[in-house]
């Protein structure tokens, strides 16, 4: 059974990982987009909301489908003054129930939530209401798409603390169980 669990949380890991590493690129392709944008506007009085938009949906990208990767590296803020102070298992507990309590609940409800929002936006191909914008649907899927990688990414991480599973990490943030140890 750990085994199981251990290789599902192997493909979850490996899956956010390559989302996440693509998806960072976003970050400077929206640059881009903005510098390009700035240039046109200054030198050839040009403009376009389409580049605007295309620079929030880049930047939205990365934001939405980088943050389970973000999970996965244990890269999300967290308050380090209380939880220097705790030992290692106090940490795993405390970070375990978070999980299941917060990220779970939260990314479970918004996923669900956004997906009549897309399904609606993708069958009536809502535009932007901007002159000459870009259709709405993808800006919505990447709601859908980050929060279910979010969900799956919670759901590894779950599995990772349960059974001492976090050794894969640099820094080693909590101390694997004794079995963790063998393999």
């Amino acid at each position: 059974m750990i085994s199981a669990l251990r290789r599902i949380s192997h493909v979850i890991d490996k899956f956010n990982g390559a989302i996440g590493h693509i998806f960072a690129w976003c970050l400077t392709c929206s640059i881009v987009v903005s510098v390009a944008n700035a240039l046109a506007r200054k030198f050839l009085l040009w403009s376009s909301n389409s580049l605007l938009e295309i620079q929030w949906y880049l930047f939205g990208a990365t934001f939405m489908l980088c943050a389970a990767w973000t999970l996965r590296e244990d890269k999300h803020v967290r308050i380090d003054i209380f939880s220097s102070m705790m030992s290692p298992r106090t940490r795993a507990i405390v970070e375990t129930l978070g999980t299941i309590l917060i990220i779970v609940p939260f990314s479970g409800t918004v996923f669900y939530l956004s997906i009549p929002y897309l399904v609606d936006s993708y069958r009536s191909q809502e535009m932007s209401n901007n002159v000459g914008g870009l259709i709405m649907w993808p800006a919505k899927a990447l709601i859908s798409a980050g929060f279910l990688c979010l969900l799956l990414q919670a759901l590894s991480e779950i599995i990772k603390l349960t059974i001492g599973d976090r050794n894969y990490r640099a820094g080693e943030r909590f101390s694997p169980a004794p079995e963790a140890k063998a393999n």
